[in-house]
């Protein structure tokens, strides 16, 4: 038996591609064979499974301060992964953040940069921002449009919330009260006006524009592809291809529920495995009440309890694998 294995992170506890390494050792364990593909969906790790960082920049992080980000670039191609230049984790969590004062200006400085070095091609992944001031920091940094006119800019985006409602959908995660909640939103309407006024683009309803708190919309504005990033990341690593000719997926993440099937990993290349009528395992730490009984999912936490399956989570999927590839083959 031949198995993919196309898993996401789980935060905190194992990356992308730590765990698809396990799928596959489980795999070779039961006699079978496996291939690791380690996905993203634009959210934070996408940088990685794009190959990760080969450069590193000092740039403007979420609440003014210098950070160190890197970022990739091939000669054509440039990755940039906003967390790291405009992330929470940077402001300190939501404890800490500033959401009034949380500025996407060393993202764009990222972009720029990408741009001056010679990319004729820039992946923005969105996921994981401190912010939502609508992108206008990125814009400021980036400078004259005009530069970015050769170039192809990509926004890899993991939700398809409007611009206007980031504030209230992201807001809190970010530490935002009720009523800053309700000033980033006025904020961002006013944005919305300033660049159809500036750029002839009307960002309100275009899906994904409020993903990162709004920046997608800002680049949108800019004359940036909004993209499922699932589907970005798939098409860079050659998913379709690596499907061929096998026999079962295995997927996952840290936590399973609903949203999993929104423009997350788990849906994404269910969706791709579906196509070809590969069977899919999908393998998560926890899986939400409202999930729970689907046969073609595995909590970690049921089976091997919180310690063992936060401790050693590697260990974990690789022992869940090895059963079902022995199963299947008869052992």
């Amino acid at each position: 038996m031949h198995v993919v294995a196309a898993p996401d992170k789980f935060r905190g506890t194992a990356s992308a591609a730590e765990v698809a390494d396990a799928v596959v050792r489980g795999a070779r364990a039961a006699g079978g064979t496996g291939t690791a593909l380690p996905m993203a969906d634009g959210g934070e790790g996408t940088l990685a499974v794009l190959g990760g960082a080969n450069r590193r920049s000092t740039v403007t992080g979420p609440l003014g301060e210098p950070v160190e980000a890197g970022w990739r670039f091939d000669g054509t191609t440039a990755v940039i992964e906003m967390a790291a230049a405009s992330g929470l984790l940077l402001a300190g969590g939501a404890e800490e953040n500033q959401p009034l004062d949380a500025t996407t200006a060393g993202t764009g400085e990222l972009v720029r940069e990408a741009v001056e070095v010679g990319a004729r091609r820039v992946i923005v992944a969105v996921g994981g921002s401190a912010t939502t001031d609508g992108g206008l920091g990125a814009l400021r940094a980036m400078g004259s449009s005009v530069r970015y006119r050769s170039v192809e800019l990509l926004v890899a985006c993991d939700v398809r919330t409007r611009f206007t409602d980031a504030a209230e959908v992201f807001g809190p995660q970010k530490g935002a009260s009720p009523a800053q909640v309700e000033m980033l939103r006025r904020r961002l309407v006013r944005l919305a006006q300033q660049y159809e006024e500036d750029f002839g683009v009307d960002v309100v309803d275009l899906p994904r524009a409020g993903a990162a708190g709004g920046l997608a919309g800002g680049l949108a504005a800019l004359g940036a592809e909004l993209v499922d990033g699932i589907d970005l990341v798939a098409e860079e690593l050659g998913l379709d291809e690596v499907l061929e000719g096998a026999d079962l997926m295995v997927t996952g993440e840290g936590q399973l529920d609903a949203t999993s099937w929104e423009g997350k990993v788990v849906g994404g290349v269910s969706a791709y495995a579906a196509a070809t009528g590969l069977p899919v395992l999908v393998v998560a730490g926890r899986i939400h009440a409202d999930l729970a009984g689907r046969t073609d999912a595995v909590s970690l936490l049921e089976r091997f309890g919180v310690e063992r399956a936060m401790s050693d989570t590697a260990a974990c999927v690789e022992a869940v694998v090895a059963e079902v590839v022995a199963e299947a083959a008869g052992r």
